[in-house]
């Protein structure tokens, strides 16, 4: 059975996916919509997509949809997913999945409602590498974990008019880097934080520059560091009493290197991991397969969580418990 999906949304993300749509096993893409007739019909042709749409409700009402993919500014996530899922089409929609908790719960209950399967376009859940990473934690083969660290910047990566540049739209280095760092540490620990202390620096009233504290029941703590005025990072280490765990490019492999990781023992040694595979066409044959997807819904909404409480440390300048 083939999975047509339209796009909503003409931005430089969506030039990455769309590729991986076309080339999943199962997939098509029928449709791109824009708000602008000219953009819209310039994508189609580039991409070789049949259908031009003018307006995302346009695009619900195709026949030929079947699912879509939202990459419009983190603002109007949560209203188009759940105006994609009243129109009965299943949803990818990218990170950071709505603006906080809330929208995430809204979202989450209209899906549920019309029956309709939905994902954040978190990639790197879906890479093999991140399977072996759940198997080796579950094994305890880094013993017990006892601290959690991730960073994830890029340096000025902002077009004319970028949305991640206006606070109304949802910018900010919080919810667009902050979403990989928040969903990894929650990854790895499984849960939770107990209370969230935060910092950030602004420009505009925009996120430039996050950190944070993690505290976690049984001793685990974690730090998380994000922004737009560092080079870039996408890294992580998972810390425990035998060996850690480290990565340099959890959040999508390096161009042109296979995807890694390495294990640091007690002792000093040192194994290197090795995995292929596409990560985003992974994650689109989870979507439109048949298992359950309730441990990534719990994973986005759990990433929500932190996010909000990073934000709210930040604004309150004080220690948040959850």
């Amino acid at each position: 059975m083939n999975t047509r999906f339209g796009i909503m949304g003409t931005g430089r993300i969506t030039r990455r996916l769309v590729a991986d749509l076309q080339s999943t096993e199962g997939v098509s893409v029928t449709a791109i919509a824009s708000r602008d007739a000219n953009r819209a019909s310039w994508f189609a042709q580039q991409y070789g997509i049949s259908a031009a749409v003018t307006g995302y409700d346009e695009l619900l009402a195709r026949a030929d949809v079947d699912a879509v993919y939202i990459s419009l500014p983190p603002s109007l996530h949560a209203l188009w997913t759940i105006r994609a899922a009243q129109a009965k089409k299943h949803v990818l929609c990218e990170k950071p999945l709505a603006l906080c908790t809330e929208n995430v719960l809204e979202l989450a209950k209209a899906c549920a409602g019309n029956g309709v399967r939905w994902l954040d376009a978190t990639a790197w859940l879906h890479h093999p590498r991140t399977r072996h990473f759940r198997q080796l934690l579950d094994e305890r083969r880094f013993g017990t974990i006892g601290h959690i660290s991730t960073g994830v910047s890029f340096y000025r990566p902002f077009l004319s008019d970028d949305h991640r540049l206006r606070p109304e739209l949802g910018g900010g280095c919080l919810l667009d880097l902050g979403w990989y760092c928040a969903g990894l540490i929650r990854f790895a620990a499984g849960e939770l934080p107990q209370s969230v202390l935060a910092q950030g620096y602004f420009e505009n009233d925009v996120s430039i520059r996050v950190t944070a504290l993690l505290n976690f029941a049984h001793g685990i703590t974690a730090t998380i560091s994000c922004g737009y005025d560092t080079a870039t990072r996408k890294w992580c280490e998972i810390a425990g009493s035998s060996s850690s765990l480290v990565c340099d490019d959890f959040t999508r492999p390096w161009a042109d290197k296979p995807a890694g990781a390495w294990i640091h023992e007690a002792s000093g040694e040192v194994e290197r991991l090795g995995f292929e595979g596409s990560q985003e066409r992974a994650m689109i044959t989870r979507l439109i397969g048949a298992e359950p997807l309730d441990e990534y819904w719990e994973q986005a909404l759990d990433t929500q969580r932190i996010l909000d409480a990073m934000a709210c440390s930040i604004e309150k300048q004080s220690l948040i418990t959850l």
